[in-house]
């Protein structure tokens, strides 16, 4: 199909919807935020994309060796053991909509389980990637 991208997320059915010219053009399961954690609503754009992206807030503190020491941490509220290695989360295909939320490649355990972002399947997350630019709409709505 041709035409413009836009991206609408539905909270309340956990999908994403592609659509080109406002033609559905494809649809995936997602994984949203949890609650206190809500991923947040309104209509944005993509303002970035990063393939390799690295979360820089949510992973695990590991030794030089790479063994977790503490895993699953928040550096704004885990303190880092003394000779620990911060590990971010690996976010592939990440396409930046507000802040620090995104739609990337992740775990989707059939609920809203992420600290805001919007996690989809490995190959929806690269298909919606090869598919939109900086700039493409996004509507997240409850």
């Amino acid at each position: 199909m041709s035409g413009k991208p836009s991206i609408r997320i539905s909270l309340s059915q956990q999908r994403a919807f592609f659509y080109k010219d406002g033609q559905l053009a494809g649809m995936s399961r997602i994984s949203s935020g949890r609650e206190g954690r809500d991923t947040v609503t309104g209509s944005f754009k993509i303002i970035e994309k990063d393939i390799d992206h690295v979360s820089s807030l949510f992973g695990d503190y590991v030794d030089a060796n790479g063994n977790v020491i503490q895993k699953d941490v928040d550096t704004s509220k885990d303190p880092k053991p003394k000779g620990a290695i911060y590990d971010g989360a690996k976010m592939p295909y990440f396409m930046r909509i507000v802040g620090g939320t995104g739609m990337h490649e992740g775990y989707l355990p059939g609920y809203a389980a992420s600290h805001g972002c919007i996690r989809m399947p490995g190959f929806m997350a690269a298909a919606f990637y090869r598919s939109v630019e900086v700039g493409t709409p996004v509507s997240i709505e409850p």
